[in-house]
């Protein structure tokens, strides 16, 4: 087919069906890794493993002998020590569920994906630079395993928290990844001959940059627990800018350092991203030639509406399991409405 021929890199023919379907599937396993992650963090049970077994640490404890030598290597933990000296071995069983659930799940998630690749792969279904492309995913999920341990180690050492730089790390990766699936979805269904809108394409992607920091900064929040501080909302405590904004010197490390500073700048950046991407969302549903393509501007509009109220709520209600988990999986959502915008404003020539 011309459209197709187009579109698939190297001119192998574009995968079937299925595999579009496969990955799609994989990027709702991902999106439910994303929000189970959150839980995890706001449970406070994202130490509750003080080792790392990837390939033999499938199976749970499965006697009371087990729990117990687990039970024990934890109390040795920072933060069993200075915060949760007072658990029971049922207290710890709480809190250990979800940590081992976030690895197990993990683990589904490459078998979800590396089964089905091997066997499109066998049956000629995906070829080429496609097969390649798709296998890349599947490496970056392996990475985003490691950097998930490297992120837990830092909490493992003496303060019972990890590194919010390492937590950023760790989001970040997995919004990657899944935004990187998505896009090889759509790269691999076939459209029709358009030229593309350049401006527009070029605003979505400053706005996934946009989107890229304020990211970060949800997971700067999350990890100096800057979330907690200021329940009101729009102000922060009856002022617009907090007075410690600028205590730490060099000032430059406020931005990265001060729980006041990545407040107020998460707060501010929200209203740049809600109104950037209702711009967008109306500006490309206007160009739309598609059904698709209309879609995914509302999807866009409506979606940065639906955060933002989850963002203010998570707030006031001072960052509830369901809200923060919730919020978090909206940010996902998001990125990718985002890059179905974009995409409907790639070019596609004509065949030949």
């Amino acid at each position: 087919m011309h459209a197709s021929t187009a579109q698939s890199p190297g001119r192998t023919a574009p995968p079937t069906r299925g595999v579009v379907v496969w990955l799609w599937i994989v990027y709702g396993f991902i999106g439910a890794m994303v929000l189970i992650g959150g839980i995890t963090r706001l449970t406070g049970s994202g130490l509750s493993m003080v080792d790392w077994h990837p390939l033999m640490g499938a199976l749970p404890p499965l006697s009371e002998p087990d729990w117990l030598a687990v039970f024990e290597r934890y109390k040795s933990s920072p933060q069993y020590v200075q915060v949760n000296h007072w658990m029971t071995l049922g207290d710890f069983k709480q809190i250990f569920f979800w940590e081992y659930f976030h690895r197990l799940f993990g683990r589904l998630i490459g078998v979800v994906f590396f089964v089905p690749w091997l066997y499109f792969t066998l049956r000629g279904q995906l070829r080429g630079q496609w097969a390649v492309r798709a296998f890349i995913a599947f490496v970056l999920g392996g990475l985003q395993g490691l950097l998930g341990w490297f992120m837990v180690k830092s909490g493992l050492v003496d303060v019972p928290a990890v590194s919010h730089y390492r937590l950023a790390a760790h989001l970040s990766l997995a919004f990657f990844v899944g935004a990187y699936i998505v896009w090889l979805a759509l790269d691999m269904r076939p459209g029709g001959q358009r030229p593309g809108d350049r401006r527009l394409r070029r605003s979505g992607w400053a706005l996934i940059g946009l989107l890229t920091v304020q990211i970060v900064y949800g997971a700067f929040m999350a990890g100096t627990r800057a979330g907690y501080m200021y329940r009101t909302w729009p102000d922060m405590h009856g002022v617009w800018v907090p007075g410690d904004v600028l205590a730490m010197s060099p000032a430059w490390l406020n931005l990265f350092e001060n729980p006041d500073t990545i407040n107020f700048v998460h707060r501010t950046l929200a209203w740049f991203v809600a109104g950037f991407a209702v711009w967008l969302a109306i500006a490309a549903f206007r160009r739309a030639d598609a059904t698709r393509h209309r879609v995914a501007a509302v999807l866009l509009g409506g979606g940065v509406l639906v955060q933002f109220v989850l963002g203010v709520l998570t707030v006031l209600y001072g960052v509830p399991v369901a809200l923060g988990s919730a919020h978090q999986l909206g940010a996902y959502a998001l990125l990718t409405a985002a890059l179905m915008v974009v995409h409907g404003q790639k070019a596609v020539p004509p065949a030949g």
